[in-house]
């Protein structure tokens, strides 16, 4: 009984292919750049970055473009919250007390 080994030599992958295998799993590129002047931080910038497919990032519970209504038309446009009953007076009363909780808490 003889072993065969079957040796292949490097596949060569257009980029249809790759962008197909990328939309298909999903590839996330992770950075921070900080911009440092004698030990002072003076920018920080994070990137986050998620490249896949539509059906793919729905998977992974990433359909925010179907409730923004920026993106969708179908999205709800909630409507702006109504001031209390008793209008913007009310209001200001409202604020002073939580005001003066917060400083009685803070004393």
């Amino acid at each position: 009984m003889t072993s065969q080994r079957i040796i292949q030599g490097p596949r060569n992958a257009t980029l249809a292919d790759v962008l197909d295998r990328v939309l298909d799993k999903g590839l996330v590129v992770a950075g921070d750049i900080k911009i440092k002047l004698l030990d002072v931080e003076l920018l920080t910038i994070q990137v986050r970055l998620v490249v896949c497919s539509v059906d793919k990032a729905v998977e992974m519970g990433m359909d925010f473009w179907k409730s923004d209504p920026h993106l969708s038309p179908l999205a709800r446009r909630e409507p702006p919250p109504a001031l209390p009953a008793g209008g913007p007076e009310e209001l200001a009363r409202r604020v002073a007390e939580l005001e003066a909780v917060v400083a009685k808490l803070s004393d």
